[in-house]
């Protein structure tokens, strides 16, 4: 089956709840009423989820025609020096890929974590070895057919550049980055805004990843506040016009270059309104 392009929000919007839903199980229908076909289930504080839920959180995103991806706890550090929290680490990610086999989720998005007290250098390459890992421990739990995804990070004192990150995805052909447009746009000053921008981004994954890694590649997309010598400060909405990036110059490069991304937005509380937008924005880009 060929994949298409994917749009949905990253945990419940504000406006869910505020139509009186609750439980993430009813999330499905409310998002294929919407015209949306994601969903990112949020495992940030930890995995909570019961594996009834998550099954049949899984049955209601197929009946739907959600394609489900699942976010790892935010305290995991893959760079870690420390034996202790490389295990707490690896631990956590093997409780994310258990909860996205009983949800029959397709990936996971994972943090680098910070390469404290050593240099990024010897960060990468700790995240090398750790992912590595990752991979057997994968196979060995029949965890294989979920794709570990590497997300770009957007303070400055994080591992996540868009070179780390795609240098740890290039050591296995069945690692995908997570390209956060919005964090990369806040590690580097405001410089992913323009198509020339999004393009040079793109072609740097394709360079390193090959085509069809960089065609399926996974993505969060927001506005977000940023400082100059720290970064990301906080996820805003799309009414924001003082910070960056907007969608529409990347919806152009998408269309082009035929490529169909899982896009997930992260906006402050309209996320799932957001992520239509961006919808409408490459639907309307195409019909052109």
């Amino acid at each position: 089956m060929a994949q298409t392009i994917k749009f949905g929000p990253a945990g419940s919007p504000e406006s869910f709840y505020d139509q009186g839903y609750k439980s993430s199980l009813e999330m499905p229908q409310w998002l294929k009423e919407m015209g949306l076909n994601a969903f990112e289930y949020q495992c940030g504080r930890g995995v909570k989820i019961s594996s009834e839920s998550a099954v049949r959180l899984g049955e209601l995103a197929i009946h739907n025609g959600i394609a489900l991806s699942v976010h790892s706890p935010y305290f995991t550090n893959i760079s870690t020096m420390e034996p202790e929290k490389y295990e707490n680490s690896m631990k956590y990610i093997m409780q994310t890929l258990e909860a996205a086999k009983y949800m029959r989720a397709q990936r996971i998005v994972l943090h680098m974590g910070s390469f404290k007290g050593s240099t990024r250098e010897e960060a990468v390459e700790r995240s090398k070895i750790f992912v590595k890992d990752l991979l057997v421990r994968q196979e060995e739990n029949d965890y294989d057919d979920i794709t570990v995804c590497l997300e770009t990070m957007g303070k400055i004192n994080q591992m996540g550049t868009l070179a780390e990150t795609l240098e740890v995805c290039a050591i296995d052909d069945r690692l995908l980055p997570t390209i956060d447009f919005g964090h990369l746009n806040a590690r580097t000053n405001g410089q992913m805004t323009t198509e020339a921008e999004f393009s040079a981004t793109i072609d740097m994954i394709e360079n390193m990843l090959g085509h069809d890694r960089a065609k399926i590649f996974h993505s969060h997309f927001s506005k977000i506040e940023y400082t100059e010598n720290g970064g990301e400060v906080k996820h805003l909405t799309f009414e924001d016009t003082q910070y960056g990036p907007d969608f529409e110059p990347l919806a152009n490069q998408i269309a082009k270059r035929g490529l169909t991304p899982v896009f997930i937005c992260e906006s402050a509380g309209t996320q799932a309104e957001d992520a239509l937008y961006m919808k409408n924005v490459y639907e309307r880009i195409i019909s052109e």
